[in-house]
């Protein structure tokens, strides 16, 4: 039995050597496009706080851009109390809470339709829905007023006898400017699907409500939770639609609440501050609790060609 020797000598030579890839490039100008744009983005968000955490007799010693003074947590609890902030958080949940549902849910029934089955309208359907986002919302300000104010409700449902001064007004408009944007991207994510799933139901006597229930939404879990998580921000922070239909008081809000912190001769930025800073905080949450599924749902076919 005879063994064989390996030469190593021959191995030195570099094109025997295993290659170990293409060297990864550095991206300096990324890296610092990017840093630059955290910069300035956090640069407001972190004098917020600052200004909120001190009292105004300190920065009426020291000047506005001074570090210098004392800083408490009373600005927080003057806002809370003074503003009336939980009663306003009540109300931007009754707000956001359906007009998130019902945005995802219609949404999603009219991307399944322009996506998954091939007919006249689909394309043209698909292409209003996303026009819509286009107009601004001020134009369409007056005629809504109008319409809404001339829209008879009984007084149980309302005590104004139409629309305006109602929770319905805001979840009406909010939902229709939102499902725009979320049809084109439900739509885009079903289209990526395979069609043998929606196929073999078919086959098996699944009808459409069964494959769109049983199938397709399951299978979106991960957009309609990024896009969840974005329309809870964008509907929580609306301040146009709540300003403009509702007039009592008691049913705004707390992006518009904190008007109530606003004096007429007189303003306390550090407490205006303070109350910003509080409304962030149910946003902050959210994003915290869903970041997983709303990173995921943004990277969702990222790697297919």
């Amino acid at each position: 039995m005879t063994t064989s020797v390996v030469d190593t000598t021959k191995l030195t030579s570099p094109l025997d050597r295993p290659s170990a890839g293409p060297v990864g490039k550095r991206h300096y100008g990324t890296h610092i496009f990017l840093t630059v744009m955290a910069i300035m983005w956090l640069t407001p968000l972190l004098w917020t706080v600052l200004t909120a955490l001190r009292p105004k007799s300190s920065v009426d010693k020291h000047g506005y851009f001074s570090l210098k003074g004392t800083y408490n947590f009373d600005n927080f609890t003057k806002a809370w109390n003074q503003a009336g902030l939980q009663k306003y958080f009540v109300n931007s949940l009754i707000i956001t809470v359906p007009t998130v549902i019902l945005t995802i849910f219609l949404a999603s029934m009219m991307a399944f339709a322009v996506s998954r089955f091939t007919w006249k309208f689909n394309v043209t359907l698909l292409v209003m829905f996303t026009a819509g986002n286009l107009l601004p919302p001020q134009v369409l300000a007056a005629p809504l007023f109008e319409m809404f104010k001339h829209t008879s409700l009984p007084y149980s449902v309302s005590d104004s006898g139409n629309l305006l001064n109602t929770y319905y007004s805001v979840i009406i408009v909010d939902t229709a400017f939102q499902i725009g944007f979320c049809t084109f991207v439900l739509s885009n994510y079903m289209k990526a699907l395979p069609d043998d799933l929606t196929e073999a139901a078919l086959v098996d006597g699944a009808g459409v409500w069964r494959q769109y229930i049983s199938i397709i939404l399951p299978l979106c879990r991960p957009a309609l939770a990024a896009l969840a998580t974005l329309e809870t921000i964008f509907i929580y922070n609306d301040f146009f639609w709540p300003l403009l239909f509702i007039q009592n008081g008691d049913r705004l809000p707390i992006t518009t609440g904190i008007k109530n912190l606003q004096g007429q001769f007189f303003q306390d930025y550090n407490l205006i501050a303070a109350g910003a800073t509080i409304t962030v905080i149910p946003t902050l949450v959210v994003y915290v609790l869903l970041q997983r599924h709303f990173v995921a749902g943004l990277t969702l076919g990222a790697s297919k060609g």
